[in-house]
């Protein structure tokens, strides 16, 4: 076991892990609350467009994405994001992991949305307040409120989805276990590396998340 940690870059692999993890994260937060507005919107439109993106990538398998990235949107299209190819095959991880991760935050936040009673917005168009700023001053911070467990809950699934990057050449953690696995004997100790390695990532954001939940939650 100290040869494994001494030969391989495993903490340089959690860090990327991290990165990966922390830009989807904040990708996803505002494409996916941007999505949810446009599904309460009254324009019908902006609904339809919000609800197909929906239903398009919560459907559509997260690997399928990431190898349609790098071999459709890089080698067949030429849409590279850098000359340098590592950093290219990560700005792509970064970007999927955002779009896919979109969806599922548009529902939790839309599910925040939900709890707010209607007569919040009725009363903020009664006193003049236009669709907007009542969605901003009235409605939204009462729906992020309501939406943070299960906001939490797709934020933790996308730390353990980022393992997926692995398959398009990210050095990330599934990465660098998938080498040593096949370069090393005896490797039960290296999977328990990495399992407490995501635990450690993953379970003080449930608790953190649990706990916000908890003590912003809106008194009806």
């Amino acid at each position: 076991m100290g040869d494994i940690l001494s030969n391989y870059d495993i903490l340089g692999a959690f860090w990327m892990t991290i990165k990966l993890s922390v830009l989807g994260t904040v990708g996803a937060l505002v494409l996916g609350t941007v999505l949810a507005v446009m599904r309460v919107s009254p324009v019908t439109t902006l609904r339809a467009i919000g609800t197909s993106y929906v239903n398009v990538f919560r459907n559509t398998p997260l690997t399928l994405l990431m190898v349609a990235s790098i071999l459709g949107m890089t080698y067949i299209l030429g849409m590279s994001l850098s000359d340098d190819q590592q950093t290219n095959i990560f700005r792509w991880a970064v970007i999927v992991l955002s779009v896919y991760h979109a969806a599922f935050i548009c529902e939790a936040v839309r599910s925040g949305f939900n709890t707010v009673p209607v007569g919040q917005a009725e009363a903020a168009r009664s006193i003049g307040l236009s669709f907007g700023q009542s969605l901003t001053q009235v409605i939204l911070p009462q729906a992020v409120r309501g939406s943070i467990a299960p906001v939490g809950s797709t934020i933790i699934a996308l730390i353990k989805n980022s393992t997926v990057a692995s398959v398009i050449g990210v050095s990330d953690a599934a990465g660098m276990m998938a080498t040593i696995v096949e370069n090393e004997t005896g490797t039960f100790g290296v999977f328990l590396i990495f399992a407490v390695g995501f635990v450690i990532l993953t379970l003080p954001l449930g608790m953190a998340f649990t706990a916000m939940s908890r003590r912003l939650a809106v008194r009806r």
